[in-house]
């Protein structure tokens, strides 16, 4: 432990290798990953706030404040806003999760201050301008609209729905039609003083850039700011029951998705459930497609996929195929499910599943978006930065065992979810 800057910069930090933390007096965390051989930077401002925070029908609203912060704030209209950083050939851009919200930047190393204030400007001094609030109702609405006719896109939300009954988990991020019109003002600004404050955000940033610096430009712009910290608890996770939901709709393939709860981001054997996931349906060599497309040419597409939440998450397959061979396939992915649970798998396959983890992780290092989003995730969840060196070490400590042993308890068939949509009758 140090001082960051020799008392030049306010809080308490910690250093590791090119990686340095401080924290504010008000309790925002700065964090920065130094790579001095790239000519830009990328800046995140990390709300630990998503649509599981909301309220029984405001569905929606985390990310339509992640909308409408960029509709002007008190320093700038909208405008200035949409070129403040491609002015200086950058971009802004964000996004909505469950469980946080992101806003964030990317420009060339010089532009850091601008990268920063703009990013805190959009979270600490929003105005949500009332003529603006009608017309950006129309566009999320026809973002909800998009998504409805994409059944592989909106199958999802039906999964979580089926698997978080009764919970915020299983809300929409985009939200419904009748929640996002229901929407005020008011609304915006209560959430805000409620869910974004100082001691639930992170400042993350990645690339050539000088800590104390970054420390400095963050507590400028927070001493501009008087929201204050408060209380802040989330409502736990229900119980499970499995749940099959069927439905049509005007398309020609049938999609499937079947899948149950998963473990969240802290339990011990999440890394086991990352190999499995990968062994199971993580890309062409991966038994699920090895078999499924590659042996029976049932479908083009079909993956396993997992989520992580703070108390929870889920585990999913996800394929479409002609309505005929629907059932088929179903019964084929929970043939492959059971020999993930009967069966240890060999070193050679379990050499590769691990070889392709690191490398997903180690290629996200050529970009300093994906630093920067892996130093501010791992802030938001453990308060810590594992290395490389340390990640790679805990994936290579991955057996056989602990893969058989995640399969058996997560990946019961008995327990499985399931959501089909399939086409229209034709008369």
């Amino acid at each position: 432990m140090r001082s960051a800057g020799a008392g030049r910069t306010p809080g308490s930090s910690t250093t590791t290798d090119n990686f340095r933390k401080t924290t504010l007096p008000n309790g925002v965390r700065v964090v920065s990953e130094s790579i001095p051989t790239v000519r830009s930077i990328s800046v995140g401002a990390w709300v630990f706030t998503g649509s599981r925070d909301e309220r029984r029908s405001k569905e929606g609203l985390s990310h339509f404040i992640e909308h409408m912060v960029f509709k002007g704030t008190r320093s700038r209209r909208m405008h200035q806003i949409a070129s403040r950083m491609e002015a200086v050939g950058g971009y802004l851009n964000a996004f909505t999760g469950k469980e946080y919200t992101c806003f964030y930047a990317r420009a060339l190393d010089n532009h850091l201050s601008r990268a920063v204030e703009t990013v805190t400007d959009l979270i600490l001094a929003p105005t949500f301008p009332e003529k603006e609030l009608q017309k950006e109702k129309e566009v999320v609405l026809e973002e909800i609209k998009m998504y409805e006719d994409t059944p592989e896109e909106n199958i999802f939300d039906h999964f979580e729905d089926a698997i978080y009954s009764g919970h915020s988990l299983a809300h929409p991020v985009l939200g419904t039609r009748s929640s996002v019109m229901g929407f005020t003002r008011d609304d915006l600004l209560d959430y805000l003083e409620r869910k974004y404050l100082p001691s639930r955000m992170v400042i993350a940033a990645a690339g050539n850039l000088d800590h104390d610096r970054l420390v400095q430009y963050v507590a400028a712009a927070f001493d501009k700011s008087d929201r204050e910290n408060r209380r802040f608890q989330r409502r736990k996770v229900n119980g499970y029951r499995s749940r099959h939901v069927e439905s049509t709709s005007p398309v020609q393939q049938a999609h499937l998705l079947v899948g149950t709860r998963g473990c969240s981001t802290y339990a011990d054997d999440r890394l086991a459930l990352i190999v499995l996931n990968i062994l199971l349906g993580g890309g062409m060599s991966s038994r699920l497609n090895q078999n499924i497309r590659e042996k029976y040419g049932y479908c083009y597409s079909i993956y396993s996929f997992l989520n992580f939440h703070s108390d929870s998450g889920d585990f999913g397959i996800y394929t479409a195929t002609e309505p005929g061979k629907i059932d088929r396939t179903h019964d084929l992915i929970i043939r492959e499910v059971d020999k993930m649970r009967s069966k240890k798998v060999g070193p050679r396959a379990l050499s590769q599943a691990r070889s392709q983890v690191k490398g997903s992780i180690m290629l996200g290092l050529e970009s300093m978006s994906s630093r920067m989003m892996r130093i501010g995730k791992q802030e938001l969840y453990h308060a810590t930065y594992v290395t490389m060196d340390r990640l790679v070490e805990m994936v290579d400590d991955v057996s056989a065992d602990d893969v058989l042993a995640a399969a058996i308890a997560y990946l019961s068939p008995e327990d499985f979810s399931s959501v089909t949509i399939r086409p229209e009758s034709r008369n």
